[in-house]
This record gives C-alpha cells, structure tokens and sequence, in this order.
C-alpha cells in the first residue's frame, strides 16, 4: 500500500474515531448532567463549553475528519473496501454539515441572548436546548458512522 494513502487512512480513521468519541461522550454524559441544573447554570456552563471547544486540538480533529476521509474515498487505498470508504467520508461530512448548519449557529445565538433575568435564561435556554440536542445527537450518530465504515473498509 502506499505510504501517503496508508498514512491518510490511519488519520482518517483515528480523527473520526476521535470525534465520534467525544460527540458520544458529550451525549452520554454532558447533556444529561445540563438537562437536571437551572436555567442559569445550563447557560453558564453551555457558553462556556462553547468557547473552550474552539481551540487548535479539537478543531484540527474536526475539520481534519471530514477532509480525510474525503481523501481516502478519492486514494482508494489498496486493500480498503471503497464503497466503505465513501460511506465513510459521506458520514464524514454530514457530521461536519449537521454542525455548522445547525449546531453553530445555536452556539452563537445562545452566546447572544439576553440573560440578565430568569426569564431571559428559561428563554435562552427553550430556544436551544432541544435543537441543539436533536442536531447532536444526529451527528454523533453520523459521526459513529463515519468511524465505523472507515474501520469495516480496511477489513473487508
């Protein structure tokens, strides 16, 4: 096999395994523990997860996921099973879709709503939680299931 080709489908494999897991991790724990606090803590805490997530490390890994297993369909690594691949990179990058149409945006407008009284953070807090898990929870399905097929393509 190709060095360059082995070399994206190990990156390929381990940035959406690495997204998959934290999306995974964030929907088993995070969300639940946020969906029992008040209003003022779930928008505290939310914002400030929001601005922590926006560092080098994790957005290497998330827009690596995408572009990488795009690569790998296109390389056609030998060995690799290519409908596989290109399953791979589809999931790949609807996660990647899912986030910026959906997902973003609600981080910014929950950064942006008023929180000065009760009121504006049961407000804030009603115009995202659920979308925002809906969205969630849909890309980490796909984002599992970008994991995967890139995996089941090195072994079949």
């Amino acid at each position: 096999m190709n060095p360059v080709s082995i070399t994206a489908l190990i990156a390929a494999v381990l940035c959406n395994g690495l997204l998959a897991g934290t999306f995974f991790a964030f929907a088993c724990s995070v969300v639940p523990g946020l969906r029992r606090v008040d209003d003022a803590t779930y928008v505290t805490t939310f914002r400030a997860i929001n601005r922590a997530v926006l560092n080098g490390l994790f957005m290497s890994v998330f827009l690596g996921a995408p572009v990488l297993a795009i690569i790998v369909a296109v390389l056609r690594p030998e060995g690799t099973s290519p409908p596989w691949l290109v399953a791979g990179a589809v999931c790949s990058v609807a996660t990647f879709v899912i986030t910026a149409a959906v997902n973003v945006p609600l981080n910014r407008d929950l950064e942006a709503a008023r929180s000065d009284t009760a009121a504006d953070l049961a407000e804030a807090r009603l115009g995202f939680e659920r979308r925002w898990n809906t969205a969630h929870l849909v890309r980490t399905l796909t984002s599992v299931g970008a994991a995967v097929s890139l995996a089941i393509a090195i072994v079949l």
